[in-house]
């Protein structure tokens, strides 16, 4: 009976002839990864990434991996390389080259450079009797028992699983290293990511848009700071700069109920004393769960001194989760 949804029926196909190739990697991890990753670990070197084809494909992408995670990588293409490119290696550096077959001409012809250089060599491939990996000073195991191609021929479930072994390497290698959150976020300025991780110093109002009034401040002038700075409160400070408390829209209505003579009050009488705070490198993410936490619209950024240095608004904070 022929298949009536055939297109459907592959793509299931595909898919898990690639989720098993990766799952066959597991059992394969033994101590020529540990070695690995030590080796990478104490590179004083660049990591050099190379491959040709669609391996070179997966070569870019564990090389940028390894970049924006604290390990410097580069991809070098290996025909490009016996070209003159190979200049670029180094005694300290550490290769690794991806082959399926090990037998790949451009890559076997860097080797000689690379022993007499005296650099590492990681190999990735999927026969570990090959010439590469018999060079190598490690050779991880990538092999895979079919491609998801349905002739067997185009490198589908084997790019898979070396692309997955590298993420492998590249994940061990960031905890081995103690790559922190704040490490990633120094290389990612930009984009959604860049943008969760980001500090609060880069977004908040400062300067002549920090709402900031003196304890002594006449509430007229703390209405209209208020008012014209539009974060719906002001910060309240002594005459060094200090932050003694803030008074917020919530107040001013409180107090209009509660008080008398409100307009012939000053800043320091009206104000609600320790505020939340926050330091200047806080993760814009943690200065988010905080004002939701506490269920507050606005946050004071204060140096060690506590020292006002600007407010994030919650609406500032959920513009970055947003995109």
């Amino acid at each position: 009976m022929k298949d009536p949804k055939p297109d459907l029926t592959l793509a299931r196909s595909v898919l898990q002839t690639e989720a098993a190739a990766i799952l066959a990697l597991v059992d394969r991890l033994d101590e020529r990864f540990e070695r690995a990753v030590r080796m990478l670990r104490e590179c004083r070197g660049r990591v050099i990434v190379t491959g040709m084809g669609k391996s070179g494909i997966i070569c870019r992408k564990i090389a940028a991996t390894l970049s924006s995670t604290g390990t410097a990588a580069f991809f070098l293409h290996p025909a490009e390389a016996i070209h003159g490119d190979l200049g670029v290696l180094q005694a300290d550096d550490v290769v690794l080259a991806l082959s399926y077959s090990g037998e790949t001409e451009e890559l076997l012809r860097l080797l000689e450079t690379i022993k007499r250089l005296g650099a590492k060599l990681i190999a990735m491939t999927g026969d570990d009797t090959s010439t590469l990996a018999e060079a190598a000073d490690v050779a991880l195991d990538c092999r895979v028992s079919e491609e998801a191609c349905p002739l067997n021929l185009v490198p589908t479930a084997s790019t898979t699983a070396s692309l997955a072994l590298g993420d492998a390497l590249a994940m061990a290698l960031l905890v081995a290293k103690g790559f922190r959150q704040e490490d990633f976020a120094n290389r990612h300025p930009g984009g959604k990511i860049g943008k969760r991780l980001m500090r609060v110093e880069q977004l908040m109002h400062a300067g002549e848009h920090a709402p900031i009034v003196r304890t002594d401040a006449a509430m007229p002038d703390v209405i209209y700071e208020i008012s014209s700075k539009g974060l719906g409160m002001a910060c309240v400070v002594a005459p060094d700069g200090t932050l003694k408390g803030i008074i917020t829209d919530g107040d001013l209505r409180r107090h209009m109920v509660s008080a008398t003579h409100l307009l012939e009050r000053s800043a320091g009488e009206i104000m609600t004393s320790s505020p939340i705070t926050v330091a200047p490198d806080t993760m814009a993410a943690a200065a988010l769960h905080i004002l939701e936490q506490r269920r507050i619209t606005a946050v004071v950024v204060v140096d060690v001194g506590h020292r006002v240095l600007g407010v994030v608004h919650l609406h500032d904070l959920w513009r970055i989760e947003m995109f």
